[in-house]
């Protein structure tokens, strides 16, 4: 009885699988371990790319994400470009219609870069020319910014730590204190 409901799961979970429609996209690139590369002269729409990288010589006319991979705009990015443990590097010139956020990786902007909304980098680097144009907010929060408060405990409780050891190593010496030294043998 167990075995047919099982099976009768199966084949019904089979049925709908089969008759499930695929997502289709005309000018949309999903890569995984493959990258992707858009030429000056054939724009996509949306870039996605896990372990992999995204190489935007042209336009972009959606949103470009990457997970564990790095992100080089020569040219314009029209939407967000959002990447999880890469690099994002923008050429000189080139523009990021909305919003670039970047976790775990480095940014790096190089002349007359425009943003057009907020960059964020979270637990990352950031290396950007003065010229560069942020159109809202500019947010970097470092790594070593959320380190620091895990120093600071880790020094608290190995000095904790320490003082325990020491008291404890006194009262046992107390405890037991040493023999006494030998009388010094007569000098002649």
């Amino acid at each position: 009885m167990n075995l047919k409901r099982m099976l009768a799961i199966t084949l019904l979970g089979a049925a709908f699988a089969a008759a499930s429609v695929p997502a289709h996209a005309d000018s949309d690139d999903v890569h995984f371990f493959d990258d992707i590369r858009i030429d000056a002269n054939a724009p996509a729409h949306d870039a996605v790319c896990f372990f992999c990288s995204v190489d935007a010589e042209g336009e972009v006319n959606g949103d470009i994400v990457v997970f564990f991979g790095d992100v080089h705009i020569a040219g314009h990015a029209n939407h967000d470009v959002v990447n999880f443990f890469g690099e994002v590097t923008a050429d000189d010139n080139a523009q990021i219609g909305n919003d670039l956020v970047s976790f775990f990786g480095i940014v790096n902007l190089k002349k007359n870069v425009v943003v057009g909304r907020d960059m964020v980098s979270m637990l990352g680097a950031v290396d950007s020319d003065s010229s560069v144009s942020f159109g809202h907010d500019h947010v970097e929060f470092p790594f070593w910014n959320a380190l620091f408060p895990f120093v600071i405990i880790f020094g608290i409780v190995a000095l904790i730590v320490r003082q325990v050891r020491e008291s404890r190593w006194r009262r046992y010496m107390m405890q037991y204190p040493p023999p006494p030294f030998p009388p010094y043998p007569p000098t002649q």
